[in-house]
């Protein structure tokens, strides 16, 4: 864990330091925004955030934005500065912590992050084969392709390889080739020099660098445009970069783990993927099997994921009946794990009584199926597709905005707006919870 802390935390910052570095974490520090801006560029890395509400929070997170840094920030202040931590929470942070700290509660900041990071949760011979494999090739510098369907766990794979190895010490960094844009991923990988493009504010280094002595994981890479995969062939090849805008090649130590969710031979047949980096990349394979083929990792991930989802959202923890997993093993599952996790999540929010039963087990197959969803959609546009799947949201969760909001992954803010705007329009929508303001 690394933890990047920004300003003083009035006056904290040493009581803040101490618990984080007893719980295992690197501490950085930085003075202010520029400075942790500078940090964060350095390829020296983090994984969280904690940054003084002294600071404006919106610029911090603003800016992170605009230059591609996606790393979750926590505010921390004074417990009686409620104002800032209000604005702090609608800025984009992810927590406030009130000051003077609070052993327990950085505890369980920081090992909420290494959860959602490392929590790989199962019970099925299959994936236990894969891991057992996994473990096998751990130890080794060798680079290692993990292939399987969308929502399987393969970034769980990933650092599991990782922790497992003798750079567990170093940073693991992982970067969305299917989420950056072409022109952008290549600054990303190998860094620029200032001036090197229009918004190249100063220098960046690169995750090539970030990752040095550690585990890079290239995810989505079969989504990689075909002139970069030229680039990164030569630096995996060569073990160095050049950045952007710069002569000098730098060298690097760096174990590349890549992830896809495609047939790879078909894509190299295809000419959508270059023969010379597959086969650079593909030294080990570890096929991760869909969910559907672990009938095992449904009992012991639907239990999981319901105590989680019932402590995230204050609610007791219950069991999930018999009839319920029954019909959990029953269905396809064509999102995996993923899927199996949102599933669970509506269960736990909608379930009356003791136990999640089967009632509350709504499935895409009980709504017409992936096939017939997508031709109700032809036609329509992306904004009334929109409107009323946060309205169908809305009525699942009894109108409960705060639960409506996480399912969906958007903030309450952002919820708040689209409904007023609904409401504008002479819309009706679900009027709010109990307890509850629109």
């Amino acid at each position: 864990m690394r933890l990047l802390i920004i300003g003083s935390l009035s006056g904290q910052i040493g009581a803040a330091s101490r618990i984080a570095i007893q719980r295992g974490a690197k501490v950085l520090q930085a003075e202010g925004v520029s400075q942790a801006m500078d940090v964060m560029r350095s390829g020296q890395g983090a994984d969280l955030v904690m940054a003084d509400v002294a600071f404006d929070i919106e610029q911090l997170l603003a800016e992170m934005k605009t230059e591609r840094i996606h790393l979750p920030v926590v505010a921390c202040g004074i417990s009686t500065d409620s104002r800032a931590a209000v604005a702090a929470i609608k800025a984009g942070a992810k927590e406030y912590i009130p000051l003077p700290p609070d052993a327990a509660l950085i505890a369980a900041v920081l090992e909420a992050v290494a959860a959602e990071q490392d929590t790989l949760v199962y019970a099925d011979p299959a994936t236990d084969r894969v891991l057992q494999m996994a473990k096998k090739v751990a130890p080794s510098p060798a680079s290692v392709l993990i292939i399987g369907e969308s929502g399987t766990g393969k970034e769980l794979i990933a650092k599991y390889l990782h922790r497992n190895s003798p750079r567990k010490d170093k940073p693991f960094v992982a970067v969305n080739c299917a989420a950056i844009p072409g022109e952008l991923l290549e600054s990303e990988l190998f860094g620029h020099e200032k001036g090197a493009f229009t918004g190249a504010v100063a220098r960046r280094i690169g995750k090539f660098e970030e990752a040095s002595g550690g585990t890079l994981l290239l995810d989505e890479i079969s989504e990689m445009d075909i002139k970069l995969q030229a680039k990164l062939l030569r630096a995996i090849q060569e073990r160095e970069i050049v950045r952007i805008g710069s002569n000098a090649p730098v060298k690097v130590d760096t174990r590349i783990l890549a992830t896809s969710n495609r047939n790879m031979e078909e894509t190299v047949k295809a000419g959508k993927f270059r023969e010379d980096l597959y086969f650079r990349l593909n030294v080990v394979k570890l096929a991760m099997p869909p969910l559907r083929d672990r009938p095992r990792d449904i009992d012991v991930l639907a239990d999981h994921f319901a105590k989680i989802c019932a402590e995230e959202n204050g609610v007791p923890v219950r069991a999930v009946s018999a009839k319920a997993m029954a019909a959990l093993k029953a269905y396809k599952w064509p999102g995996n794990v993923r899927e199996l996790e949102n599933c669970i999540h509506r269960a736990v929010l909608l379930a009356p009584g003791d136990e999640i039963d089967a009632d509350a087990i709504m499935l895409d197959g009980d709504m017409g199926g992936p096939a017939a969803s997508a031709a109700s959609l032809v036609g329509r546009t992306v904004a009334d597709v929109e409107r009323d799947l946060i309205i169908d949201t809305l009525k699942h969760t009894l109108g409960n905005r705060t639960h409506a909001a996480k399912i969906l992954g958007i903030s309450i803010r952002t919820l708040r707006n689209k409904l007023n705007a609904y409401v504008q329009e002479g819309l009706s929508v679900p009027p709010p919870g109990v307890g509850e303001t629109a």
